[in-house]
Formats: C-alpha cells, structure tokens, sequence
C-alpha cells in the first residue's frame, strides 16, 4: 500500500507543470491526489481529465455536497505547490473559504506533514504580510521551502518538494 500524497496547487505559472510533480512523486512511491483552488482550476480547464488520469483520482476544486461519498483517499502528507500570496495568507489566517484551504488547514490540525513552495512577485514578496503569515505556518510545523519570484514552469523544484517530505 502506498503513500497518499494531497499535491494542492494554487494560480501561478509553475501550475502549468504541475504533471511534473505528480509523475515525480509517483516515480517515488506515492499515490497522488490533485486538488486546485478554483483560479488553478480555471488556468487548467483543458487539463482536468489528462491530470485525473495522471492521477487515477478525479481532481478537486470545490467542496462536495453533505452526505456525499469522499472520492479521495486519505492524505499521508501534502504539498502546497505554488503557493500564491493570496493562498498563504488565507491559510495562515485559519480560512477556508475553498476546498484547497480548507483541507490545508485541517492537515495542519491532523499534524499531516506538509511542504509549500510560495511563488509571488517581487512586490508582493516584500509587504509585511507575507512574512507574517510565512512565520505562522512554519510556527503550525509547515516545511516552507524557498520563496519563489516567478521562476520559469520548466525549473521549478519539484524534486526538493519531495526531498522536503522525506
């Protein structure tokens, strides 16, 4: 029986690769499952049905309906993989307006290991917030690799998100 891996992946360019991490993760033992904020999932329209195959889960970005069955396994560990200024805040604020936050927040209460790879502009890389909520996540026991400013699709660190996870 494998490892369940929770890939959560907000609006940011590297999402456009995100096949890459799920193959990496795969080629080191893990089933993985994707769930993306709902501006992920409008990036990823054309991608939804390859990447669930990818998968063997169907992809996730909204809440399912009360009573309704889970139709992904339960996580060993996530990775939050872009994470945008709007997705760390919110998270490091406790919110969870959308299925992607609120399952990144429950992990932090179920002491499920998570890395995150931020991926903001400079801009934003420099207000007061961020930092602040990049303390708090950290503080909750998030493994926060470096902060990404825009890096290219093609060269984003998938491998050091899974070296991160043991």
């Amino acid at each position: 029986m494998s490892r369940v891996l929770y890939i959560v992946a907000s609006a940011a360019p590297p999402v456009e690769r995100i096949s890459a991490l799920v193959t990496a993760a795969q080629r080191r033992g893990w089933d993985t499952c994707l769930i993306l904020t709902p501006s992920a999932a409008g990036w990823l329209t054309d991608d939804v049905a390859g990447l669930a195959a990818l998968t063997g889960h169907p992809v996730r970005s909204a809440y399912k309906k009360p009573g309704d069955p889970d139709v992904l396994p339960p996580a060993d560990a996530m990775a939050v993989v872009p994470a945008t200024f709007t997705t760390i805040n919110k998270w490091a604020a406790g919110i969870s307006d959308t299925l992607a936050l609120g399952l990144i927040n429950e992990a932090i209460g179920m002491s499920i290991p998570i890395v995150t790879v931020p991926v903001v502009n400079d801009a934003l890389a420099r207000h007061p917030a961020l930092a602040a909520s990049l303390a708090t996540l950290r503080g909750a026991g998030v493994i926060v690799l470096k902060l990404g400013t825009g890096p290219e699709p093609g060269v984003f660190p998938w491998e050091q998100v899974l070296d991160a996870l043991g």
